[in-house]
């Protein structure tokens, strides 16, 4: 009962770790990520937890929100820049529950969402890390 814990990193770590990962991802894609902001909630709202067909706020830990490139024109002006939201709560959850390092599941995190943003789905990701493994 004598084991103290420290402060949970707050969101100002959490940028920090997602604009590092961001620094990682190699040319060329890196080259096409410039406007791609990045926000840190504490969980998903109601909304985009039903969005995406999810009841537990829990169970996601990041959403890409924009156009994948491929769907991009000139015609969709107008449009809020994209953005890549990381949710705090469930990210800490993860962590504790892994063991994990936060950086990695962050890193895990931005790229996910990142390949969102060159138009793969959920499928072809799974496809390329079960791949690389």
């Amino acid at each position: 009962m004598g084991q103290r814990f420290g402060t949970a990193p707050g969101a100002e770590d959490f940028a920090a770790l997602a604009q590092a990962a961001f620094a990682r991802i190699p040319a060329p894609f890196a080259e096409h990520l410039e406007g791609i902001t990045v926000h840190i909630e504490e969980f998903a709202d109601t909304e985009t937890l039903r969005a995406v067909g999810l009841e537990e706020p829990f169970e996601l830990t990041g959403l890409y929100h924009g156009r994948p490139m491929d769907e991009e024109s000139i015609w969709t002006s107008g449009e809020f820049r994209p953005r890549i939201t990381l949710y705090r709560q469930p990210l800490l959850a993860e962590w504790c529950e892994t063991g994990v390092a936060l950086e990695d599941l962050v890193t895990h995190v931005v790229v996910h969402e990142v390949g969102h943003h060159f138009g793969l789905s959920d499928a072809d990701m799974h496809a390329l890390e079960d791949a690389a493994r």
